[in-house]
């Protein structure tokens, strides 16, 4: 995995770190393949039950790298998308920990996770229209759908930034932490993730991205179709029998 981005697992936690301080994580080539294997390795290891994206040097992401842009280099991965994850986000939840400026391709990435932690001095916007570009790796089409299409729309046609207080005001994110703690917060918000069951989990984001676009006469029967086999799985009885004996339950993932 390349060097743009860093990789640790512990305790069935994946802390992901665009690791580009130098250009505020801005996405390039190497940094959007370090996230896609990353993301390839959350899904493929029964060991990792949840992720934390976050940035180096006190910076999420300021968006595409535009030297590399101008050079003919375009950090896309087929499949993933921008930064290797804005098309196609992970089957396991996705955290993302928030410091300093979360911008253009930078909120992007940040709207592709499943939750958000931000620190108290984090910036968010997309002001591609500033440059003459459209935020076309996600944000004219998924922020309106995570927050009020009209603020959507001020966003993206002025362009302008909004602080961490004011994102969870609009429902954008879901905590604000003080400045250099957002990873901790993150993990604390990880490790109850960790504890519960990890089929449970799983269906339970896929119900939810997914029923977006089930019509009302078809959405409780494809519900039902991913949902009841977890019902039926030995996790299931394991999760009751651990409530009745008083004890933590001993997840299988099956």
């Amino acid at each position: 995995m390349a060097d743009e981005v860093l990789v640790d697992v512990a305790d069935g936690i994946m802390t992901v770190t665009l690791n580009r301080p130098e250009a505020k994580n801005a996405a390039n080539k190497a940094l959007a393949e370090g996230v896609a294997a990353a993301m390839d390795e959350l899904d493929s290891n029964d060991d990792v039950r949840v992720a934390i994206l976050t940035g180096a040097g006190g910076t999420f992401c300021s968006g595409m790298d535009l030297k590399a842009f101008v050079s003919g280099e375009t950090p896309q991965i087929e499949g993933r998308g921008f930064a290797g994850l804005t098309e196609k986000g992970p089957r396991k939840p996705l955290i993302g920990a928030i410091e300093g400026y979360a911008l253009a391709g930078g909120l992007e990435v940040a709207i592709s996770c499943d939750l958000l932690v931000a620190a108290d001095n984090a910036k968010f916007g997309i002001p591609e229209t500033k440059r003459g570009l459209a935020a076309a790796a996600g944000g004219l089409m998924k922020l309106p759908r995570q927050i009020a299409p009209r603020i959507a729309m001020e966003l993206a046609l002025t362009g302008e930034f909004i602080d961490a207080q004011r994102a969870l005001e609009i429902g954008l994110i879901n905590q604000v932490v003080a400045a250099g703690t957002a990873l901790d917060a993150a993990k604390e918000l990880a490790a109850k993730i960790v504890a519960n069951g990890p089929l449970a989990v799983a269906v339970s984001k896929q119900v939810i991205l997914e029923s977006a676009n089930w019509s009302e006469a078809e959405m409780w029967k494809k519900q039902g179709e991913l949902v009841m086999p977890v019902f039926g799985s030995e996790d299931a009885i394991e999760g009751a029998t651990a409530f009745a004996e008083k004890r933590a339950p001993n997840w299988k993932g099956k």
